[in-house]
């Protein structure tokens, strides 16, 4: 989980990139290749299905960490959302080249994907403070980490691939909304990062 403005006791905590919560990051993105080979090397979905559900579990593990033993760290609250973002972005590519995903949702969960990254990109180029994950952004992500596995085992040829199927669907009925409202929830904040980023430069 991502080491938001309510975990971090102190105001600047420092980059100390030597962190458990940083490995377990880097350790989830290493894993991608692994998980593409899965899929179109082993053709075992089961086991891709596995792995990603393992990966999107971990996501919560590092911001824990994080908290309980003062490992908090600014490139924590860099590496952390961008491994959630290149795992989710990875894992539909590479399920809606397997056809295991409807396309409409990858669609729609790219795009919302790409308008951030868009909205980052600007709010870094007008100097904006940078802007913390917040708990419905974490919540969204999460579920929709969950969906696609479940979708994946649901093309698979387990016994229980039906039962997974439909557990995709409940996670993208609730995860999906729940990524919109997240990402309409960042623009009041935006503002407020440009303000506060640009009144910071003035400052100094």
């Amino acid at each position: 989980m991502s080491e938001g403005p309510d975990e971090a006791s102190d105001p600047d905590p420092g980059w100390r990139p030597f962190t458990v919560p940083n490995l377990i990051s880097l350790a989830r993105l290493g894993c991608l290749p692994w998980f593409v080979w899965l899929v179109f090397g082993a053709e075992d979905r089961w086991a891709a299905a596995l792995l990603l559900g393992a990966l999107g579990a971990t996501d919560w593990v590092d911001g824990w960490v994080a908290r309980r033993f003062d490992q908090v760290s600014e490139l924590g609250k860099i590496l952390d959302p961008t491994a959630d973002r290149l795992l989710l972005l990875v894992a539909l590519v590479v399920m809606i080249v397997d056809g295991s995903l409807p396309l409409w949702i990858a669609v729609l969960a790219l795009f919302r994907e790409g308008v951030v990254a868009i909205a980052a990109l600007v709010l870094g180029a007008l100097g904006a403070r940078k802007i913390d994950v917040t708990w419905w952004g974490k919540t969204g992500t999460f579920l929709m980490m969950f969906a696609v596995p479940f979708f994946l085992a649901g093309h698979s040829d387990i016994a229980a691939a039906d039962a997974f199927g439909i557990g995709a669907w409940i996670f993208v009925a609730v995860g999906l909304p729940i990524h919109y409202w997240s990402a309409a929830g960042y623009i009041p904040q935006a503002f407020d990062a440009v303000r506060e980023g640009r009144a910071g430069r003035v400052s100094g």
